[in-house]
């Protein structure tokens, strides 16, 4: 049975810095048997980082929509495990004020690394949080998932300007701050029908490019990528041909 000790000593293991910037994908199950369950996951990842920033996101993309309008920060539930729902519940930790795509953070500079969401209207923005990632030379850490969940991607997709990923017009979406204040926040969505499913193509070119290391955690395959790194991958597989993540056809040998 894992522990909050053992899970520590994974992370410490895999390279993680413990005072650097730790932004976290997870699926909770994969973990295994652990003492306590998420929340002893929580417990370990927070206890780590405590002398550097943990993210996590807590995306409403798949229950915020024009039928359902408004994203609640306090709230509003996240669409993408227990993990993230969990920890934005935690004392300390402040959630961003993004309709579909706000991530919670605690930790060294939290509030600044998560302000001015309120204000964006696509996903993943050059200037907000998953920028900063970059900004800040982030560890991105993927538990028991696979690159289709590594939203970072989005973001280059966006700064590097890659035709055909959001759609041309905005959706009417509010976001609800902590204060009860109600924002009118409309978004670009990212374009169905494949969005991220497309994404596991970059996982061994960013492998071979030394972007990326596989580990375990607990039970669970991690992927653990350097947000600089990644985006420099990801960023000349889309100069060599902007549309390679448009298909679920593996990279061939020109990336």
């Amino acid at each position: 049975m894992h522990t909050k000790e053992s899970l520590m000593r994974d992370l410490e293991r895999l390279g993680v810095d413990p005072k650097g910037t730790l932004f976290v994908h997870s699926s909770c199950k994969s973990i295994g048997e652990v003492d306590g369950r998420a929340d002893t996951v929580l417990d370990a990842l927070m206890e780590y980082m405590k002398d550097g920033l943990l993210a996590l996101p807590t995306h409403t993309w798949n229950n915020v929509n024009p039928q359902n309008p408004v994203m609640d920060v306090l709230y509003t539930p996240v669409c993408v495990g227990i993990l993230p729902e969990l920890f934005r519940k935690r004392e300390g930790v402040r959630r961003s004020l993004h309709p579909t795509h706000s991530v919670a953070a605690i930790g060294r500079d939290a509030e600044a690394f998560l302000a001015g969401e309120e204000n964006v209207t696509t996903p993943c923005p050059e200037g907000g949080v998953y920028h900063r990632l970059y900004t800040r030379g982030a560890q991105i850490m993927l538990i028991g998932v696979n690159f289709t969940r590594n939203t970072y991607l989005h973001g280059v997709e966006e700064w590097e300007h890659v035709p055909d990923t959001l759609t041309p017009g905005t959706q009417d979406l509010y976001v609800v701050d902590y204060e009860g204040k109600r924002h009118h926040t409309p978004q670009h969505r990212h374009c169905a029908p494949l969005v991220s499913e497309t994404f596991w193509k970059v996982e061994p070119v960013a492998i071979r490019d030394g972007a990326t290391t596989v580990g375990t955690f607990g039970d669970a395959k991690i992927f653990l990528s350097d947000a600089r790194k990644l985006r420099d991958t990801v960023a000349r597989i889309f100069s060599i041909d902007p549309a390679a993540l448009m298909d679920n056809e593996p990279l061939d040998d020109r990336f």
